[in-house]
């Protein structure tokens, strides 16, 4: 019996190591990983150049305080405003840490504006974090329940949808800012069109809100830019990150731009273990590996790939609803509940993961061959047929 939590439907099985896109279990077997720990492998599994770095960072200094300088700190915050056109940088140890750094923005702008009750509009099918704020951010009831009373201060909209927005406007005036994924992830890989972008980025500019943007997920070049906003050629004033950035090694950051820079004050938020120096480190090695082996471009090919092969080895199968997704994000949404897909594809030796109950996700690492793509397709086409089949 174990005497973990028991938070997680764990899969029975437990990987001893990995190389590049392959893991490996205790019996020897090998996998071929299309989840990148959701999203988190970057570079995969011992990537040289990682490895090298953090064992070299490993031997020199792991930790020591914010009350310090930390010259690791400085060149990363450097490197993400320099590629976000950002003007500072928070760093935290996840995705809700820096979604927490986000919404503390917020309602500090908020009441320097003389708001009492600032608001944040959040999406529809929404994910940012389980911790009480973030959680109350989250578009999702199943996560929600049990953890009342929420967090007040976000009125929710439709996904993509500016009229809306536009209908809170007119009717709330305590709204400081607006908060979404260019991609929705655990909402099932939902892309927002480019020009619901731009347009909320002219209602803030018009309104004075903060434009805040949770490229957790969808960040770090896996949709073929840097930051998935970045494809409606926008900046946003707030932006989080984390995921990606380290390939494994626990790290947020929470950047700000424009009105949101400048807010925070010493005393006004912290971190014990933000920003140590061997999770710069592997921020800093995983840009410059997606940078030199051109990981972004790799993302966009790979992805059209992947999605061509799936759409044509799904085609005319009932209960297939659609193949969507953008660079290595990808959904194929079924007409059924399919968790059972994750089992399946694991006795098939792939790792995959089912989100909003009827979408299969596939996250790979930016890394992966055009043999490892087709091998993780082919097995996966022939585990969902047989599941819609059976």
């Amino acid at each position: 019996m174990s005497h973990l939590m028991n938070t997680y439907a764990r899969q029975a099985v437990a990987f001893t190591h990995g190389v590049g896109c392959q893991l490996f279990d205790a019996a020897g077997k090998r996998y071929l990983d299309g989840l990148a720990g959701i999203a988190v492998n970057t570079l995969g599994h011992a990537h040289p150049r990682l490895v090298a770095a953090l064992t070299e960072q490993i031997g020199r200094l792991i930790h020591v305080s914010n009350v310090y300088r930390v010259t690791e700190q400085e060149r990363l915050a450097d490197r993400l405003t320099a590629l976000s056109g950002m003007d500072e940088v928070f760093f935290c140890n996840s995705g809700c840490e820096a979604n927490e750094a986000a919404i503390k923005l917020a309602r500090l702008y908020g009441h320097g504006k003389g708001i009492d009750q600032p608001a944040i509009i959040v999406m529809e099918h929404a994910f940012h974090g389980r911790t009480l704020a973030t959680l109350s951010a989250t578009g999702n009831r199943k996560v929600q329940a049990g953890f009342e009373p929420l967090v007040p201060g976000f009125v929710r909209v439709p996904f993509d949808d500016l009229a809306a927005i536009g209908q809170v406007a007119a009717n709330n005036h305590n709204v400081v800012a607006v908060l979404f994924e260019p991609v929705q992830g655990e909402g099932g890989i939902h892309a927002v069109h480019e020009e619901f972008m731009r347009g909320l980025r002219r209602i803030c500019d018009e309104r004075g809100w903060l434009f805040m943007v949770d490229e957790v997920q969808c960040g770090i070049g896996r949709t073929g830019k840097w930051f998935a906003h970045q494809h409606a050629g926008i900046k946003p004033d707030v932006m989080t990150l984390a995921k990606g950035l380290g390939s494994g090694v626990p790290v947020g950051a929470c950047l700000a731009a424009g009105p949101a820079a400048g807010l925070m004050k010493p005393g006004n938020h912290g971190s014990t273990f933000g920003g140590n120096p061997l999770a710069m480190v592997a921020a800093l090695t995983t840009l410059e590996v997606i940078e030199a082996e051109g990981l972004m471009a790799r993302a966009v090919l790979l992805g059209e790939r992947i999605r061509t092969r799936l759409s044509e080895g799904l085609a005319g199968v009932a209960g297939v609803v659609e193949v969507r997704g953008l660079g290595l994000m990808i959904g194929i949404e079924l007409d059924r509940p399919c968790a059972a897909l994750v089992a399946a594809g694991l006795a098939e030796g792939i790792l995959i993961n089912v989100t909003a109950e009827k979408v299969v996700r596939l996250l790979p690492p930016l890394v992966m061959s055009d043999l490892e793509a087709d091998e993780l397709v082919d097995k996966l086409v022939a585990v969902i047929r047989q599941f819609l089949t059976a």
